[in-house]
């Protein structure tokens, strides 16, 4: 594969999505090559907060999550066991303040308890009770599934790359595809690192930066890229302590297995840009947003703030879908919930390729809904 340059298929992207697709179109005995720009998970999969949740509000979007859900409490040993994934299930909680938030949250769970999740309804004294460190003041009243949580995102991209690597795909970091390469409406390749690597399959899972490349065979992704901030604590004693977040501004929180603790927020004020950077205001309203809501971790001290891009579209969907030049397929614009879509999103790629049907009806995501009008919302996104 490398004299010749060619391949049964071309991943462009690594991070989960793409290293998942290596791993199970290498399991089916496909030839592949992974481009990535930088290292593996530099992009949006390694910046992200690393939530785990089957807390959705549109009926694809609580199945697939369900599917990830399953597979990662036996994904580390499945891969190989090289990396460990930091798999804790600590719960999810997202809270709300107004009615408004509240009736929406109170529908979501009314779906997913009718798809097997085991999602629940709480007041403001019920949280209290399972949780004392919470300022529960001025909120309703919360949803919560038990079963959620957090995985490392680092681990879960290398651990499906280095999979795939060992079943024979090339994985090529520091190698930024330039262009895609199309004849007569069929995509043949790439052109990577000043180099022209063949293929008739083309899978393009870089997330924001599928809009550039798309563009260059002439795909229009409507995906555009939105920074968002990060704060990590120092490590303290584990408590178990749920990933919170508020539906109505967009703040979380949540402890890792190690002990520190990651903050974030919603801010409609960060560039529309895949360049990283941080701002004091960022960490000013951020810090305020949390404190009000688990003061016990006033006086804990900051050691990091990081940035990276979600890839976002008009209705917060993901893009799964074949593209109108033959061979080109995407799976982008999953608006800052994607990483925990891996597994899913591999086996989807594996069953886009061979022609099969896919475990999950995933019409929802195809390309055309933007042309025709036909937008499905998903509720439940920060």
């Amino acid at each position: 594969m490398n004299e010749n340059r060619s391949a049964d298929a071309i991943i462009v992207g690594g991070g989960v999505h793409g290293a998942s697709a290596a791993y199970h179109l290498a399991k089916s005995g496909i030839k592949a090559v992974l481009f990535e720009k930088e290292y593996l998970s530099s992009g949006g999969s390694g910046r992200s907060a690393a939530g785990l949740r089957q807390h959705f509000g549109t009926e694809v979007n609580c199945r697939l999550a369900k599917y990830n859900l399953e597979c990662f409490s036996t994904l580390e040993e499945e891969l190989g066991g090289e990396f460990r994934m930091e798999f804790a299930q600590w719960g999810y909680l997202w809270v709300a303040y107004t009615e408004e938030s509240m009736a929406q949250l109170e529908k979501n769970v009314a779906l997913q308890r009718s798809l097997d999740i085991p999602s629940e309804n709480l007041t403001p004294g019920e949280m209290k009770n399972r949780w004392p460190y919470l300022n529960v003041d001025r909120m309703i009243g919360a949803a919560f599934c038990a079963e959620d949580g957090h995985i490392n995102p680092h681990a879960l991209t290398m651990g499906y790359a280095r999979a795939a690597e060992r079943l024979g795909t090339i994985v090529k970091t520091y190698s930024p595809v330039e262009k895609l390469i199309s004849s007569g409406g069929k995509i043949t390749g790439v052109s990577a690192a000043g180099e022209i690597w063949n293929a008739p399959r083309v899978l393009l899972t870089a997330g924001p930066w599928s809009t550039p490349l798309a563009a260059t065979v002439g795909v229009e992704l409507p995906v555009t890229p939105e920074r968002h901030n990060l704060l990590v604590t120092e490590q303290i004693e584990p408590f178990n302590c749920p990933m919170t977040l508020c539906l109505d501004d967009g703040a979380y929180f949540k402890q890792l297995p190690n002990g520190s603790f990651f903050f974030g927020r919603d801010d409609p004020d960060e560039p529309k840009t895949t360049e990283s950077g941080n701002s004091a205001k960022f960490l000013e309203g951020v810090t305020r947003s949390v404190l009000q809501r688990i003061p016990a971790l006033k006086g804990v001290r900051v050691i990091h703030q990081w940035s990276g891009p979600y890839d976002v579209t008009p209705d917060h969907q993901a893009i799964i879908d074949w593209t109108p030049v033959d061979g080109l397929w995407v799976n982008c614009g999953w608006s800052g919930h994607g990483l925990q879509f891996g597994p899913s999103g591999g086996r989807l790629a594996k069953e886009m390729f061979f022609g099969e049907k896919t475990f999950v009806d995933i019409r929802s995501f195809r390309l055309g809904r933007f042309a025709e009008g036909d937008l499905f919302m998903e509720p439940a996104f920060i």
